[in-house]
């Protein structure tokens, strides 16, 4: 079992989702954050001052998922999230060790 995390444009997560939903990707978190890489920021202006804005908001999604399903994820999110500018985000693939459901007590694959 793999957890898939994608970091990527906030306007990106309708896109995203349903390109997971067409290949039976039932569960995921979604979560806002703030920050920046190469992007870096931008500058902006209110009220007459230019200030700096170093962390961009971005859409965290968290899928966990099993072995073989891992490519199927990367490239659905790949290709719904990218527009091949800067920003586009990145896709973190970690280990699981073990996965509990708790309303029923199931482990690992029977619980995704």
């Amino acid at each position: 079992m793999k957890l898939v995390t994608a970091i990527i444009k906030p306007f990106k997560v309708e896109e995203v989702r349903a390109s997971l939903d067409k290949i039976g990707i039932s569960g995921m978190t979604m979560t806002e954050v703030k920050g920046f890489g190469r992007q870096k920021g931008h500058t902006e202006l209110y009220r007459g001052a230019e200030y700096t804005i170093d962390f961009l908001p971005k859409i965290k999604i968290d899928i966990a998922v099993s072995d073989d399903m891992v490519e199927q994820v990367k490239k659905a999110i790949i290709e719904a999230a990218g527009s091949g500018k800067i920003g586009d985000g990145k896709i973190f693939i970690s280990p699981i060790e073990e996965v509990v459901r708790i309303r029923t007590g199931e482990t690992n694959e029977e619980a995704l």
